[in-house]
């Protein structure tokens, strides 16, 4: 039978689902509004769809490694609860596999199939919200990847293995020894986490900050009352000490602060037995960016007992 708009339309408002879900539903119970209420609870998508507009920020990052090759992603849950239970963590770790086998990017990934199931990593996300109770969402992968050499991994106070809240990347090129390169790189991997440098190198800031930084200290210098030619040598002194502070080849390494990153790396090269160079890092922080709900449960309580 032919389903109508005004079908499809009520239904929504029914249930909070979604069109093309209404439409599936209605056609399946021929036009019966009830049982179609009924197939979507049933299928969990109506009690998804009304969870989905609830924040999601926490959840886990999770990271997998192939050869000469690695990803992180992060899977947000509404509570760390769930986060921490095994089902959640399968998810996570399925998601991080595909985005693995088809290159990271966030997009294709979620349409992607997931693994064991006819269905999209999307898709599949939407049924265990159903499932789970909680709204839950895919919110991004990267990749990085070397020709020779290798890309480290590292969570940092991981929950389980590969899955945590905190997940970097750090590539690393090279045609000498790539198990002590990646270890080398692990290490990097582990300052990163300490440190979120803005950049890998000077010439990958973005120049605007750069340009912000330096009006700031020309007009501190400047208050100092000094010839221009002083003020420009002043300014100059500080964006160094501005580059040593967020650009990850010129900071203090961690492991090793009387070296930079770039000489550390210098040093690791002996063991490596050729030259290697970082060509990228990435770091992700768990719900980095997404503006969390505060409530005030106390108020919350008072405005139910109202109704």
């Amino acid at each position: 039978m032919s389903i109508s708009a005004a079908q499809v339309k009520e239904l929504r408002e029914l249930s909070g689902a979604g069109m093309m879900d209404c439409k599936a539903a209605l056609t399946e119970t021929n036009g019966n509004m009830e049982e179609a209420v009924d197939w979507l609870r049933k299928k969990g998508i109506s009690k998804a769809d009304k969870k989905a507009g609830r924040t999601a920020a926490e959840g886990l990052i999770a990271v997998d490694s192939g050869l000469r090759e690695a990803v992180v992603v992060e899977v947000n849950s509404e509570t760390d609860f769930v986060a921490r239970t095994p089902g959640f963590q399968e998810i996570v770790r399925n998601v991080a596999k595909v985005a693995l086998a088809f290159g990271g990017e966030t997009e294709k990934v979620a349409g992607e199939k997931y693994p064991g199931s006819d269905k999209t990593v999307t898709e599949a996300i939407k049924d265990a919200i159903g499932t789970i109770g909680e709204n839950l969402s895919f919110r991004r992968s990267a990749r990085l990847a070397v020709p020779q050499g290798g890309v480290a991994t590292y969570v940092h106070n991981a929950v389980a293995d590969g899955l945590g809240k905190l997940g970097v990347l750090v590539a690393i090129e090279t045609s000498g020894d790539a198990h002590k390169a990646i270890a080398f790189a692990r290490q990097v991997a582990m300052h990163v986490a300490a440190t979120n440098p803005l950049s890998l190198d000077v010439d990958a800031l973005d120049p605007a900050a750069v340009e912000r930084e330096k009006a700031i200290f020309s007009d501190q210098a400047r208050q100092s009352g000094k010839p221009e030619n002083i003020i420009e040598k002043m300014v100059e002194g500080r964006l160094r000490k501005f580059y040593e502070e967020v650009v990850l080849l010129k900071q203090a390494f961690v492991l090793n602060p009387e070296l930079t990153v770039e000489k550390a790396l210098k040093e690791a090269e002996k063991e490596i037995g050729a030259p290697a160079k970082i060509t990228g890092y990435l770091r992700f922080a768990l719900g980095e960016g997404i503006d969390k709900e505060v409530t005030d449960f106390a108020a919350e309580v008072a405005a139910t007992a109202k109704k």
